[in-house]
């Protein structure tokens, strides 16, 4: 009975101490990897991962740290413009993290090249960059740890909420400070002031109200473009596809858009109001019937050119639209 009894408790405080020596050996890993990672971002605050790398101190337990990487492609064969501005705006995310009072080792922000990493492109099943991945210190990615760009954009603000509702961290992008605003607006402001200088003694310009006209014509123009979405959320330019090559000016979706989508419906609503003006000063002008009839056919061709152009960008992005006009 007591042979039984020893034979137990030798194999209790066999697996007891197993159990602790694993413990032992799991935090002492879990150091390494956590010192490691301060290292890194004390000289970088995105730390630039190979295969090897992720699968060490991201895919591999144990990891107590949130990881948010950006898969992108920056090698200038490649030719990916929006890597590089949305490169940017990570960089300033992670630099306003890294310098912040608040900085811990809760959170690490990483990037994966493809061509440094494309083992890890293939194990994600991913094909398309620039993407953003939240990879929790618990459990695997969930779909809301995949950013969703095309409907946010890559602006730093709008990388700081993602990683705000991800992690319970948050961040406050600090920019440094950009003078070109200031100065285009110091110099639009001399300008003026130099031609009403210049004009002091005939300032009936100020009065016309075709110049006023004109003005409030280009604004009404820029925002009903969408250039103050563009301003807010900071979509990319536009979209090349990695495995094709294509580029894709106009996005699918009307949720969101491209920059180059607003140039071009602001082309587009710039003609048609052209013609509209050209249709008018051929009705109530008076200049000879020849020049107000050649107007007027350049008027409507105007307008029936490049309104069915862009009912053909509204077809485009509001799939099922039943309407369309010369052109699907």
């Amino acid at each position: 009975m007591y042979g039984k009894l020893y034979i137990f408790l030798f194999a209790f405080i066999f697996v007891y101490n197993d159990r602790v020596d694993g413990q032992m050996k799991k935090e002492t890993l879990l150091s390494e990897k956590v010192a490691q990672m301060m290292e890194w971002t004390s000289k970088r605050s995105v730390i630039r991962m190979n295969g090897d790398k992720f699968r060490r101190f991201v895919r591999a337990p144990p990891r107590n740290y949130s990881v948010i990487i950006m898969f992108t492609a920056l090698q200038p064969q490649r030719q990916c413009g929006v890597c590089r501005q949305a490169d940017e705006e990570f960089q300033a995310l992670a630099n306003s993290w890294r310098y912040s009072s608040a900085f811990t080792n809760k959170v690490f922000f990483a990037s994966v090249d493809f061509d440094e990493g494309s083992d890890v492109f293939q194990m994600l099943n991913m094909n398309s960059a620039p993407t953003f991945l939240h990879f929790p210190s618990k459990g695997k990615p969930r779909k809301a740890d995949t950013y969703e760009l095309q409907v946010r954009g890559f602006a730093a603000e709008q990388l700081a909420r993602w990683v705000a509702d991800r992690t319970d961290v948050q961040i406050r992008i600090i920019r440094p400070p950009n003078y070109a605003g200031p100065l285009l607006l110091g110099f639009l402001l001399a300008g003026i002031g130099g031609l009403a200088y210049l004009r002091r003694n005939n300032l009936e310009f100020l009065f016309n109200k075709n110049v006023w006209a004109f003005s409030a014509l280009c604004f009404v123009l820029i925002m009903t473009s969408g250039q103050m979405w563009n301003h807010i959320r900071g979509p990319p330019y536009a979209h090349k596809n990695p495995s094709t090559g294509q580029i894709s000016y106009i996005h699918g979706s009307s949720q969101a858009q491209f920059v180059a989508e607003t140039h071009i419906v602001l082309l587009f609503n710039a003609a048609i109001t052209m013609g509209m003006v050209m249709l008018c000063e051929a009705a109530s002008s008076d200049l000879e019937i020849g020049k107000r009839k050649i107007m007027c056919v350049a008027g409507i061709a105007l307008m029936m050119v490049f309104f069915s152009w862009l009912l053909s960008v509204f077809r485009a992005k509001y799939h099922g639209y039943p309407y369309s006009f010369l052109m699907s």
